[in-house]
């Protein structure tokens, strides 16, 4: 019984965390007229305002010396910090400047670009249906460069840089919260030296647009932080697969809102590369999904014959037959 709440616990909170990711694209916009560099160096700000605070209360403090006595592991984090003010500052744009559809698709042919980096950098093999759903992503970006004149660059560069910045988490191996407190405590000082710099010039939109919207500027830790908590939650609850498909909600939210709200243009050869990239993760999909399936039985299998020599090595061996009298 308590696993099956903790399984359904862990579906809601997944759920919430990439309904979160998915539904942002409605928050950004709010923040107008601030740039979109400004509301990110609002988020880096804030976001280590909001996360200290939470470590504080659960009184998780004590990974601070040892990553501080680890030249490695600072490195692995002042890198994740730049590849993430990449990603979160492009997709603001993007989002503000009218190119959520693109944006989008950064996060749908992101497994691609994950398992792509995977073989090029950890050496992973690639089973043949992991290769045909690359090929298929690939021909999707021919697609969608030809339709739009030039490559999706702002595809390319969420996808690229998330998948770095995953592949340097992976090696860092650290928190989700503990992760945000230190990427954001690198990037504090430069976010909070421009905001800053943006007073000093008359450019700072926050405290001159309300108080309202300095709430707003200020909430971006939240809306950083909160997904970011689900998602630990979820991780630890649900099996990877699992986490696997649901990643694709946030994507397909994004989708959803550029085509109905924000009403943004598909012209026909867009349908068509959006269709191959769903094609090749309809693929990945299935082939993650037979995987772990095959994985479970064999495990199983392993399990059932382990137990039956456990349970013949603790029978009593049978009794010598008895001689008979006489001869």
């Amino acid at each position: 019984m308590k696993t099956e709440s903790e399984g359904r616990a862990g579906l809601l909170y997944g759920i919430g965390a990439y309904g979160m990711w998915g539904l942002v694209p409605l928050f950004w916009p709010l923040l107008k007229p601030a740039g979109a560099v400004e509301i990110l160096a609002h988020r880096m700000v804030w976001s280590l305002v909001f996360v200290g605070l939470a470590l504080l209360a659960l009184r998780r403090w004590s990974w601070i010396p040892e990553l501080a006595r680890s030249p490695r592991k600072l490195a692995l984090i002042t890198v994740a910090a730049a590849v993430i003010s990449v990603n979160w500052g492009l997709y603001i744009w993007s989002v503000n400047a009218g190119k959520v559809v693109e944006a989008s698709l950064g996060y749908f042919i992101n497994p691609l670009v994950t398992i792509a980096l995977g073989v090029l950098v950890l050496k992973e093999r690639l089973r043949p249906v992991q290769w045909a759903a690359v090929g298929v992503g690939f021909a999707a970006v021919l697609v969608l460069a030809i339709g739009y004149g030039q490559p999706p660059w702002i595809s390319l560069t969420l996808a690229f840089s998330f998948a770095i910045y995953g592949l340097v988490k992976k090696k860092l191996n650290l928190g989700g919260l503990e992760s945000l407190a230190a990427e954001t405590a690198v990037l504090f000082l430069p976010a909070l030296g421009y905001l800053i710099w943006l007073g000093t010039q008359g450019a700072l939109a926050f405290g001159s647009e309300g108080a309202g919207h300095a709430a707003l500027l200020a909430s971006t830790g939240i809306v950083t932080a909160v997904p970011l908590v689900c998602f630990g939650a979820a991780a630890i609850r649900v099996p990877l697969s699992t986490l696997g498909l649901l990643q694709y909600l946030a994507p397909t939210f994004q989708f959803l809102l550029g085509v109905l709200y924000f009403h943004e243009a598909m012209p026909p050869e867009r349908w068509a590369g959006f269709s191959l990239v769903w094609l090749a993760l309809t693929l990945l999909t299935w082939d993650a999904l037979r995987t772990a399936r095959r994985s479970r039985a064999a495990m199983a299998d392993a399990v059932a014959a382990a137990t039956a020599e456990v349970e013949a090595a603790a029978q009593p061996p049978l009794p010598a037959p008895a001689a008979h009298p006489g001869r």
